[in-house]
């Protein structure tokens, strides 16, 4: 059976605290919390350690893990990974975000934030891939001293003109060439990229470029609040033998965000069930 864990903005909008959250995902069946840094103060970054280790115990004690960290730059809307005037200082917060998630015990970043990676006008596709390559290469490197995986989230154009396509993330990261950089799947995402999202599992995963897996619905809520084939995405990740946890990261509220979360994985698990 596969593992899922919960994004945790939603249940952080509701003012809830991180033991809320995780009493919460533990009673649903999540095995974790992947955890937005913007949810745990003004500025994540510069957590001391005690403040981490007592986030990372609030977790635990609910009988979770901090499975990883997402939305990293939600909290910091004066950054830029594209603009060089803005670069730097989005770096260095990049470079103590991965230290944050190795301190937390978390095993991935997930790298979406797309107003602060927006093109820069007149840049080419391959001019980016470089431009992007020599700004991450220093966070992977840091990602591998930690022991952790850092992804670039491929992004509907809607939201993004950099990464949009799993292809985009694969070559990004073929440039970097780093075992602790990799590209993922967020399901509404490529759902609405570059359906089937069951194909693109099956195409890309065996090829160890895919850190990590978002679920959710291409409506941009759990999976189980649209139409979306999740049978066939479970099927197929059970085919490729995933092995890591799935990330569960609605957008938008059915109800309310407790209800939202039970949803994705009831929904995912009870297609778990029917493709066994």
């Amino acid at each position: 059976m596969l593992d899922y864990t919960l994004c945790n903005e939603l249940l952080a909008e509701e003012g809830k605290s991180l033991a809320e959250q995780a009493r919460i995902a533990a009673d649903l069946g999540y095995v974790g919390l992947e955890l937005a840094p913007a949810t745990l103060g003004a500025a994540p970054h510069r957590l001391s350690a005690s403040e981490v280790a007592g986030i990372r115990q609030t977790v635990e004690d609910a009988g979770l893990r901090v499975t990883g960290l997402h939305w990293l730059l939600s909290g910091y809307p004066e950054l830029s990974i594209t603009d060089p005037a803005r670069q730097g200082r989005a770096r260095d917060i990049l470079l103590r975000l991965v230290d944050l998630c190795a301190d937390l015990g978390g095993a991935v970043l997930i790298h979406g934030s797309p107003k602060q990676r927006l093109r820069p006008g007149g840049m080419g596709d391959a001019a980016l891939t470089a431009h992007l390559a020599a700004f991450f290469a220093p966070v992977a490197a840091q990602a591998v001293a930690r022991g952790v995986t850092y992804c670039i989230e491929p992004l509907s154009r809607a939201e993004d003109n950099t990464v949009n396509t799993v292809a985009d993330g694969v070559a990004l990261a073929e440039a970097i060439a780093s075992p602790g950089f990799r590209t993922m799947i967020d399901m509404s995402a490529a759902g609405q990229i570059e359906p089937p999202v069951a194909e693109l599992i099956r195409r890309w995963v065996p090829g160890g470029m895919i850190g990590h897996i978002h679920a959710n619905d291409t409506n941009r809520g759990a999976p189980g609040m649209g139409d979306d084939p999740h049978f066939e995405i479970i099927k197929a990740l059970r085919a490729v033998g995933w092995d890591k946890p799935v990330g569960v990261e609605p957008f938008r509220c059915l109800i309310d965000a407790s209800v939202t979360a039970a949803t994705g994985i009831a929904t995912l698990k009870a297609y778990e069930r029917a493709a066994a």
